[in-house]
């Protein structure tokens, strides 16, 4: 098998730096000479060998050249060929995979030829969605997502119309296979995205299952932030002959800036709260490492004067949809998330990640510190460390070969002051895409009889039954009354403020 080692600069999307090809063995063999390339730019999207179809979502999605791995990986999907690759959070494998399982696509079958498995709803659904974006110019495509925690009957009557494309969750997908309710027999491509941590979370039975319920012949695609042993395990189960591509960007980044701060264990969210209010950033995801510890530091936070969402895997979807929703279009400044919860959170331009607690594991701190710094900004991530936590942060200086940088700051004592509020609120108006309505029929309605000026308006995301519209905190009392006493696309629709 050949493997990719593909190292682009600091900045993934950086041109002129260097590029190593290093072909070695899958099974840890003997390496072969290292190639090296300069590429004076990254390729272009177009000088790919697709139909103009699927260049239309690429063009709609706003994408011109690849990121490093759909520049190493996509050639090798399109002619067909199994892949296992390593990439993390935000380096392109959607659109990498995504463009793959398209291409081999014949819309003109009323067969599901396409099976994408994560291990959240979340990452389920921003994945779904992005097919469905990519897949702008194929008419009649068919996309469903499918996901444990919902009600089985809905998903069931989906399925009367064998979908094109399916992406879920493994323990949904098996249940509705199992039951007779979702044939795999002409699946073309199976996609596993970020599969270790589908096996973290129990998933190895039910992906099992599923591999061999799929053809023999189908391609195969493995994407996965790390390579454990069992990742390798499975890859010889489901691949075959792959092309493996590594992306190596280094530990992290230097854009994110990493800070290090000794905590006593009772005294963690007063420290929270004073690091919040030194670096004031306007978004933060706060890591928790269980659920309990998810509400605790939101009620905390809440005492304080900030506005915090908890996200964990204890509610409800639509709860959880609404938090994320609230979080992405500035409604809400902190989001405290357990690690589970927030694989899949697809947010651009967080301005800091807090370690409330030091994960146990080393991968999984990188995996949280990724999530600020994106595409070239800066970033910043701050972590408390008890004394019993300090292995672990030394872990962490070992990983990354560089002393950590640790610093002092008092917690709060009293009440805080000039707390930083939200720059938007959101609305939410009680019909949807069933009820024919558009982005475009809720702004006319708030710069119409509402009188707001298009500025005040912010993200607008439409749902099946419910549409939620962000609007300038100042402005959405204003726009809350007008909505109620006027109409929207000549309906009164209930709209309520969440």
């Amino acid at each position: 098998m050949a493997r990719h080692s593909l190292s682009w600069g600091k900045n993934l999307e950086k041109p002129g730096e260097e590029v190593t090809l290093t072909p070695v063995l899958f099974d840890g063999g003997a390496h072969d000479a290292c190639h090296h390339v300069r590429m004076s730019t990254p390729p272009d999207f177009a000088s790919l060998e697709v139909p103009p179809a699927l260049l239309q979502g690429v063009e709609a999605l706003g994408f011109t050249t690849m990121t490093p791995i759909q520049a190493q990986a996509l050639p090798a999907i399109l002619d067909g060929r199994d892949v296992i690759a390593q990439a993390p959070t935000g380096s392109g494998k959607t659109a990498a995979f995504g463009l793959g399982l398209l291409h081999r696509l014949d819309p003109a079958l009323g067969t599901t030829q396409a099976l994408v498995l994560c291990p959240t709803r979340e990452l389920a659904d921003q994945v779904g969605k992005q097919m469905r974006r990519l897949a702008l110019g194929i008419p009649n495509l068919k996309v469903s997502i499918l996901c444990g925690g919902i009600p089985l009957g809905p998903q069931l009557a989906s399925l009367t119309h064998a979908p094109h494309v399916v992406v879920g969750t493994p323990g949904r997908i098996q249940e509705l296979a199992a039951k007779g309710a979702l044939s795999l027999k002409s699946v073309r491509t199976l996609v596993l995205d970020e599969a270790d941590r589908m096996l973290d979370m129990g998933f190895e039975d039910d992906i099992r299952d599923l591999v061999k319920r799929t053809p023999k012949d189908r391609q195969g695609l493995l994407f996965s932030a790390t390579f454990p042993d069992a990742i390798r395990a499975l890859g010889q189960t489901m691949l075959r002959e792959p092309l493996e591509v590594s992306i190596d960007g280094g530990a992290q980044p230097a854009a994110i800036e990493q800070l290090f701060f000794e905590a006593e264990p009772t005294r963690r969210a007063p420290l929270l709260a004073a690091l919040l209010l030194r670096h004031r950033p306007e978004s933060a995801v706060v890591f928790c490492n269980t659920r309990a510890d998810t509400r605790e530091v939101v009620g905390s936070l809440e005492h304080y004067g900030f506005s915090a969402l908890a996200l964990h895997g204890d509610m409800e979807q639509r709860d959880r949809d609404e938090v994320l929703l609230q979080f992405a279009n500035r409604s809400c400044s902190v989001l405290v998330a357990s690690d589970v919860a927030a694989r899949g959170l697809d947010v651009e331009d967080i301005g800091a990640v807090v370690n409330y607690e030091l994960p146990t594991d080393v991968d999984t701190y990188l995996h949280r510190v990724g999530r600020t710094g994106r595409a070239g900004r800066a970033g910043l991530a701050l972590s408390l460390v008890t004394p019993r936590e300090r292995p672990r942060a030394e872990l962490v200086a070992e990983r990354q070969g560089k002393p950590l940088r640790w610093e002092s700051v008092a917690p709060l004592s009293g009440k805080a002051t000039n707390v930083p509020v939200p720059a938007m609120a959101t609305l939410r108006i009680d019909a949807g895409r069933g009820d024919k309505l558009r982005p475009g029929d809720i702004v006319g309605a708030l710069t119409g009889d509402a009188g707001l000026h298009k500025d005040a308006i912010g993200k607008i995301d439409v749902f099946a039954t419910r549409s939620y519209v962000a609007i300038a905190r100042g402005k959405a009392t204003q726009a809350l009354e007008r909505l109620r006493a006027g109409k929207i696309k000549g309906r009164k629709f209930r709209v309520q403020p969440i």
